[in-house]
């Protein structure tokens, strides 16, 4: 079981004091606390708005504004699936569709145990052999569904 990291406002300020003064400081911090926590506590929120003298809707438009930017706890594993148009005309959009159907999840979601998130990317370099999923570091391939479940099975999912 992976332990989570408590949400401390010491940690925060700490990533705060040691990136505010940095040109742009924005973007390293949002990257540095999602790298700390999987995510960007709304506690950071205003913290991060007196820090840099923005309002908190300035930070919370960036946060929202970029994808990559969590809000929420993700998954242990997180699956990408490519969006792209290549991916699109080898059959993606049915790909989506069934990994939507078997997680019982949309984009930007997570399973009710904690063991998934589906997050969309828009090219994964792969592009005449899609569609393609990204699991970690791992590109798969012309995914199709039974590919998906034995996917799905290998990374501990039942495939039923």
């Amino acid at each position: 079981m992976t332990v989570k990291p408590t949400i401390l406002t010491g940690d925060i300020q700490d990533i705060l004091d040691g990136l505010k003064h940095k040109p742009g400081a924005l973007l390293p911090i949002l990257h540095a606390l999602q790298d700390h926590y999987g995510f960007i506590p709304s506690v950071s929120v205003p913290m991060i708005a007196d820090a840099l003298n923005i309002s908190t809707a300035d930070v919370q438009g960036v946060i929202t504004f970029y994808h990559f930017f969590r809000t929420s706890r993700g998954g242990k594993t997180t699956i990408h699936i490519c969006r792209a148009e290549a991916c699109q005309s080898r059959g993606s959009r049915e790909t989506e569709t069934y990994i939507k159907q078997k997680l019982d999840i949309d984009f930007h979601q997570t399973t009710d145990d904690g063991a998934f998130s589906l997050e969309p990317v828009y090219c994964l370099g792969n592009c005449t052999c899609g569609p393609n999923l990204r699991v970690c570091d791992d590109i798969h391939a012309r995914m199709s569904k039974e590919r998906v479940d034995d996917l799905l099975t290998e990374l501990g999912r039942e495939a039923g």
